[in-house]
């Protein structure tokens, strides 16, 4: 277990100092720093996810425009819950 330490510590950067208790330390601080970046990111992730289609459904209209523009015929409607005012 204290070899796997020793490579954690060092994972997260040089050491801190000569004293080895202190370093340590530094390396736990370093460690929780992480984990709560970690943590908050999960966080920011799922919220994305959860609410990934939440809006209204938006209607398409198809239009066929044949000859002269006096002859607008409406095909149909389309769906969508897709965001268009950030595409």
């Amino acid at each position: 277990m204290r070899k796997v330490w020793k490579l954690w510590a060092k994972a997260l950067g040089q050491k801190a100092s000569k004293s080895n208790k202190e370093s340590d330390h530094v390396a736990l601080i370093r460690s929780t720093i992480l984990f709560t970046y970690l943590i908050t990111n999960a966080f920011i992730v799922a919220g994305v996810i959860r609410h990934w289609n939440d809006g209204p459904p938006i209607q398409l209209y198809h239009y066929e425009v044949s000859g002269s523009l006096s002859k607008i015929k409406k095909e149909g409607t389309v769906q969508t819950n897709r965001n268009f005012l950030y595409d």
